[in-house]
């Protein structure tokens, strides 16, 4: 591995012009909101995992208390309906790929892991072809034949579409430019290669836990988060106690870093808080009598982010996943003249349906950009030519080697929403260095030197929409505190 030490590690930060009238304005309709927000914390001790929760984050100009009122009350309940849309709902995804680093554990035996893959017989052939043609503007009508046998088990991937569904998939053609991706992406021409419908199959606590789990989290930061060879603990944030370098003092290495390598490592902790709160938002509860609860659980939450029983690394978690939420709201801010020409259509192959989706889309879009304080990405790899762009490539094949071990994670529910999410933030860092590309886009004509595919699209979207959920319950579980207080 290619050790770099960007020299001028204190790269100049992103400072919005705090004068003007468009933020003094946007920040006046927040006041009352955030005020109501800051009288609902209590100084009880169940306020805990959020009494330090608070202020400006590290490495970018923006107020905690900011993001919690514009996602809550402008960004999350347009992302919910929107992945909720049949465009964002379907993600086309192979679980069965074998793990490229160590010998496969066999997939989890649990039965909230298990997938239910839809007969190959009911799938029509132009889905196995997986030539989908990303432009088109007309429709076959397509008779609805009868669908696969939903999976109704508990836990179960329902990989069930109609057929309409498919041969609309079909329009989607694939864009090779693997040079530009910070994932590994899937071959969707693989037989292996399913469509999962994400509204049935949530993200939620399945009970996979363990050595397995603790291979998977620790090869992510162990081996892959820039962490200094002096430095012995694993950089697993679950990982038990060691010795007197622990909790917010073991940190002190990550503060000797440069911009971009502290990035880095944010950027993952952020995507593992964010999971966690799923996690914790929606725990098996109870199994007994042939049904099955999921709620919340409090302990849960309370024993990965409280500063008390996390010796302070439960604040720095969160404030991680506020960090992770602007560098993908910079991305969809970026972003949106890709989706604003009229070339582009999110195809189903129903007209109505598309143009709503469509709509909905730009308005998120016009949210994003209304923001004023967004994580400024050109005070990252702004060093020498050359070393930036080594540093640049390390960063992305990093980041590529996480995506390929979200293929040793052994719960298929797991690997799903965990390969979504991880290519969603490959996409983001996509398109947050494309700047150029994306300014030189023809209105009526495509590009090879900027292209997402519809997979991309739909891992963008979805894995924001995660991150903008898991806010959203930190919200929940402040009441939850005061309230049991």
């Amino acid at each position: 591995m290619i050790n770099i030490t960007l020299r001028g590690g204190g790269l100049a930060l992103f400072m919005f012009l705090l004068g003007s009238d468009f933020v003094l304005g946007w920040l006046n309709n927040i006041k009352s909101s955030t005020q109501q927000s800051e009288r609902s914390i209590t100084s009880s001790s169940d306020q805990s995992c959020f009494c330090h929760l608070t202020g400006v984050l590290d490495d970018c100009f923006c107020d905690i208390e900011s993001i919690d009122v514009f996602n809550n009350f402008k960004i999350y309940p347009k992302i919910q309906k929107l992945t909720e849309r049949d465009f964002f709902r379907y993600y086309k995804v192979n679980l069965r790929r074998p793990c490229p680093f160590w010998p496969d554990d066999g997939h989890c035996s649990i039965k909230n892991c298990q997938v239910e893959p839809c007969p190959e017989s009911k799938v029509p052939m132009g889905i196995k072809a997986g030539n989908y043609n990303k432009y088109a503007q007309d429709t076959n009508t397509v008779t609805e034949i009868e669908d696969c046998v939903q999976a109704n088990q508990l836990g179960a991937i329902n990989s069930t579409l109609s057929n309409q569904s498919k041969e609309a998939f079909v329009e989607w053609a694939r864009h090779d430019d693997a040079k530009d991706h910070f994932c590994e992406l899937d071959d969707e021409t693989s037989p292996d290669a399913e469509y999962v419908d994400l509204l049935f199959n949530p993200e939620r606590y399945t009970g996979y836990k363990g050595p397995s789990a603790w291979r998977v989290w620790n090869s992510i930061y162990e081996e892959n988060c820039f962490k200094p060879r002096s430095v012995y603990r694993p950089l697993n944030p679950l990982a038990p106690s060691r010795g007197d370098d622990d909790g917010e003092n073991f940190y002190n290495w990550l503060e000797g870093l440069c911009l971009e390598k502290r990035v880095f490592y944010r950027l993952i902790s952020g995507l593992h808080t964010s999971i966690n709160i799923h996690l914790c938002a929606k725990y098996l509860i109870d199994e007994g009598w042939g049904k099955t609860t999921w709620g919340t659980n409090m302990k849960e939450f309370r024993h990965r982010f409280d500063p008390v029983e996390t010796k302070g690394e439960g604040t720095r978690r969160l404030k991680n996943l506020y960090f992770l939420y602007l560098i993908e709201l910079r991305a969809l801010s970026k972003v949106a003249p890709y989706f604003e020409r009229t070339i582009v259509d999110l195809y189903t192959g129903n007209t109505e349906e598309d143009a709503a989706t469509k709509e909905l889309l730009l308005q998120v879009f016009n949210e994003t950009k209304a923001f004023p304080m967004h994580f400024d990405e050109k005070s990252m790899f702004a060093g020498g030519k050359t070393e930036a762009k080594i540093l640049m490539e390390e960063f992305r094949l990093h980041f590529k080697n996480i995506s390929r071990i979200m293929d040793c994670v052994g719960c298929s529910s797991c690997r799903l929403w965990g390969k979504l999410q991880t290519q969603g933030l490959g996409t983001a860092l996509k398109i947050l260095f494309s700047e150029k590309e994306i300014k030189n886009l023809s209105e009526n004509s495509t590009s090879k030197d900027f292209q997402l595919t519809r997979q991309e699209i739909v891992g963008l979207l979805n894995a924001f929409g995660r991150l903008s959920t898991s806010i959203k319950e930190l919200q929940n579980f402040k009441t939850l505190l005061q309230d049991n207080r």
